[in-house]
């Protein structure tokens, strides 16, 4: 059967008024871009369509413009449900100033529902998130005022005497997706694509919920030309196509037009490797991979975390599996805009599965980011005053892993250090103190941890700390860092000061290899 084959802008005349539109996509891989920009030309020209609920899981973006950006117009949206919302800041600007209504869900859990509502399933059941800002105990997932308002969209429940979140999911009447090449008959193949994220999760919510399906291509090729194993979507799910007017609208990720060693097609030689310069990353993320076990599956989160994996290849450990929440194991993960791709790749999954491994505790150790935490040891990272970078798969990631590194600078905004001699000093202290009083969101719960037996640590570039069931204990400090006036003096409570206080390994502070290869 011949798929109608429709311009970017006759895909954007379609969208109806008053729907729930889903859109697929991790940062900029696999994004109906030029779809996105249409739909965005249509509203401003016209007002048109208006009153969409967004349903998403990893807000497609390049932190400025691109992806869910176009959408982020005041009557465009009325409400959004989505997980990692922080490369949209357009679309969380809206949700700060209180403009539409906005809920937070665990980034596994989003993908979960998208495969639920094709199952036609009432809700998603998962542990995940008990105890944090998404548990209807606290927040709800609610993002401000407006929707503190609205409905409930998550229950706890119990089963078997254990407690549980249920999501309730949403039908999707209409859904714009990306692919590379579709067949006459609609027919979707991702051979050139670096994720396989939740693309065909979305089309089946979307066709069993009676909606439509679009997805934006590079070219049409003849019916039966595509190799089975690479057609992400079969046709019977898809109701049109949109061929790009321009490779710009078709990027492997933001980041990069088009990399074969991404996708997997070809087999790429590494880049000549410059280590990182010596600085208040490089010693966190050096603590941090002085953790790395052998033969460990473990995923590395956004921000400070990235320069593990240098620090790894500066000193030539490789003898565990790296991941990524889009579906990746093995090979380069990349940052920046490249994030949720990874150069020579052993395995692409799609998001929905690699989140079922994330949840049933398949990863051996995670580290992760955290932008503060309170004299608990609670971590936001998904809400703080303006910002909005949302939960992501950091609670999936951090409540599940059988380890959890928590990595960051001890304060913020304008810190300034000098390490010199083997020693660390402050030159400079930032003015924004990580450790707080209180945090806005709990997106990591201690509680829940502590409850759980799960072994967490906070790595800083002048002291680390270890969660006991007492609370966080001081186990290491910087050579050349006062304990007074550079540690406690910037903690709202006095941790507990571990016996066995020690320095930070000395090999941390210096210029050359520290030698962890055995």
């Amino acid at each position: 059967m011949a798929v109608k084959i429709l311009t970017a802008r006759e895909a954007a005349n379609l969208v109806p008024n008053n729907v729930n539109f889903a859109i697929n996509g991790f940062m900029g891989a696999s994004v109906p871009e030029e779809i996105a920009e249409e739909i965005e030309n249509r509203f401003l020209e016209t007002g048109e369509p208006n009153n969409l609920t967004l349903l998403f899981c990893a807000a497609q973006g390049d932190g400025k413009t691109k992806g869910l950006n176009h959408l982020a117009h005041e009557g465009l949206i009325r409400r959004a449900i989505g997980g990692h919302w922080g490369m949209a800041p357009k679309l969380g600007k809206l949700v700060v100033e209180n403009k539409i209504i906005a809920y937070d869900f665990p980034q596994g859990v989003t993908n979960h529902m998208f495969r639920d509502t094709a199952a036609h399933k009432p809700g998603t059941i998962s542990h995940v998130g008990l105890g944090t800002f998404v548990d209807p105990r606290y927040l709800g997932g609610k993002l401000n005022a407006l929707t503190q308002k609205e409905e409930d969209l998550v229950k706890l429940i119990e089963i078997d005497g254990k407690e549980y979140l249920y999501y309730k999911t949403h039908p999707v009447h209409f859904a714009i997706l990306g692919g590379t090449y579709a067949d006459e008959n609609g027919n979707i193949s991702i051979e050139r694509e670096g994720v396989r994220a939740e693309t065909l999760a979305v089309a089946q919510a979307c066709k069993n919920s009676g909606g439509t399906v679009i997805v934006q291509v590079e070219r049409v090729v003849k019916a039966g030309t595509l190799d089975p194993h690479k057609v992400e979507i079969p046709g019977v799910l898809v109701d049109a196509v949109v061929v790009i007017s321009d490779p710009k609208y078709h990027m492997q990720n933001f980041g990069t037009q088009y990399n074969p060693g991404f996708s997997g097609e070809h087999r790429m030689g590494l880049a000549e490797f410059k280590p990182v310069p010596l600085n208040n990353k490089k010693i966190i993320a050096r603590r941090a991979a002085m953790e790395l076990k052998k033969g460990s599956v473990v995923n590395l989160g956004i921000g400070i975390p990235e320069f593990i994996s240098s620090v790894a290849m500066e000193e030539g450990i490789n003898e565990f599996s790296l991941t990524v929440e889009s579906g990746i194991f093995g090979g380069n993960p990349q940052s920046g805009l490249d994030f949720g791709v990874s150069l020579n790749p052993d395995a692409i999954i799609s998001m929905p599965s690699m989140f079922d491994f994330y949840q049933g505790g398949g990863l051996d150790q995670a580290f992760l980011g955290f932008a503060e935490a309170d004299k608990e040891g609670n971590v936001n990272v998904s809400k703080f005053g303006s910002k909005l970078p949302g939960c992501g798969g950091f609670i999936d990631i951090s409540q599940n892993s059988k380890q959890v590194f928590f990595c960051g600078t001890f304060t913020a905004n304008g810190l300034k250090t000098e390490i010199k001699d083997g020693e660390l000093h402050i030159l400079h202290e930032g003015s924004v103190n990580k450790f707080r009083e209180s945090v806005e969101h709990i997106t990591f719960s201690v509680k829940t941890a502590i409850k759980n037996n799960l072994p967490v640590m906070y790595i800083t570039e002048r002291a680390v700390f270890r969660l006991t069931k007492d609370g966080i204990m001081l186990i290491e400090i910087a050579p050349g860092i006062d304990l007074e006036k550079d540690v406690l003096a910037h903690m709202p409570k006095k941790p507990i000061i571990s016996p066995d206080l020690k320095r930070m390994d000395a090999r941390i502070f210096k210029e050359e290899k520290m030698g962890l290869k055995q």
